[in-house]
């Protein structure tokens, strides 16, 4: 592909053309505004316009959550840029891939209080993967695929690309094959499920008299949903989810204990109160689901499956921790356990 000479608002939209997104919500304003004549021009991307750019954002995060493709939203300068806070903090708490581009005061009036400035990239610091204040129009396209490798590796969740409006307005030489061959050295997310650990999972697995299979939203965030149905089958294991693993795991299933937790089911509960082994996939121990955590499954042995190495043992301790994908943990694991072992103390 030859190389392009782009406005740098023109490169925001190449790159999401690029990157295989078709659709973007939004509020157009004064700051956003350079990116809203070549978005209205291309023949992939459609802009929902939304009345408030909260709105933008949570449909944003809809849609990723039931597509499985990154939510884009956009917004201009200050205020409008604030309003997205909610619906970003919410995708980080939930784990979606969200990419919020935001328009900025120009470069010359950052740091002055100018009309509708506001520190986005601080006040979103704590809520992101990761976020960008882009000073020179040359690192735009750069950004752009830096931010949605971010956005869906590893633990999905959202980032941040705050852009001056003068850094719309400017030319760049877009190529398209260097960024499209963008490695990020000291972002870590691709970690390798450990054999060992498998087997020692397999181990305890064995030995189980009343297991319990309690799965979160990771695993759906991994396309497991099959691996999950199919090590509930292999093994008889009553199986119950989170709100947000709820689908991973048919309801009318006999093995089905519907949803574990406050708003869930009495026997779910009393299932997990009572079990010996509580195998938590893509799963984080929301407060909604133990309560008092020194009470919740109190008798049993923990196996935990997720992706992101900062849950282990970040509220309940696990004596077998796999850390890696979800769907590549249960396919090692899947040859290891015995087909329908005996758990008749659950009967």
């Amino acid at each position: 592909m030859s190389n392009e000479v782009l406005t740098g608002a023109q490169a925001v939209i190449r790159s999401l053309e690029l990157l295989g997104v078709d659709t973007v919500f939004g509020l157009p304003g004064g700051a956003i505004l350079p990116t809203y004549d070549p978005l209205m021009d291309s023949k992939i991307i459609r802009h929902i316009l939304v009345r408030h750019e909260q709105g933008a954002g949570h449909a944003a995060e809809g849609y990723a959550s039931s597509s499985g493709k990154l939510g884009v939203c956009i917004a201009t300068s200050g205020p409008g840029a604030t309003n997205l806070v909610t619906a970003i903090a919410d995708a980080h708490m939930d784990s979606v891939p969200l990419l919020a581009i935001t328009g900025q005061v120009g470069s010359h009036l950052i740091g002055t209080d100018a009309f509708q400035e506001a520190d986005i990239v601080g006040i979103t610091m704590p809520i992101t993967k990761h976020n960008w204040l882009v000073k020179d129009v040359n690192d735009l396209p750069r950004v752009m695929h830096e931010a949605f490798h971010i956005a869906r590796s590893g633990r999905p969740g959202p980032v941040l690309v705050d852009v001056p409006v003068d850094v719309f307005r400017a030319i760049v030489e877009y190529d398209p094959d260097e960024v499209q061959n963008i490695e990020i050295s000291s972002f870590k997310s691709d970690f390798k499920v450990h054999k060992v650990q498998v087997k020692r999972a397999a181990e305890l697995i064995a030995q189980a008299k009343k297991p319990v299979l309690y799965v979160g939203g990771g695993a759906k965030a991994a396309g497991a949903e099959h691996l999950v149905q199919a090590l509930a089958h292999k093994t008889g294991f009553p199986v119950t989810t989170t709100l947000h693993g709820l689908g991973t795991f048919p309801e009318n299933d006999p093995l089905s204990l519907g949803m574990l937790g406050m708003h869930g089911t009495a026997y779910a509960n009393l299932a997990v109160e009572h079990c010996d082994l509580l195998i938590a996939i893509g799963a984080r121990f929301d407060d909604r689901v133990p309560g008092k955590v020194s009470a919740f499954a109190q008798n049993a042995k923990v196996i935990h499956f997720d992706i992101d190495p900062g849950e282990i043992n970040k509220v309940r301790r696990a004596d077998v921790s796999i850390v890696g994908n979800c769907a590549e943990a249960l396919e090692a694991l899947l040859p290891l356990v015995d087909e329908t072992q005996d758990i008749s103390e659950w009967c």
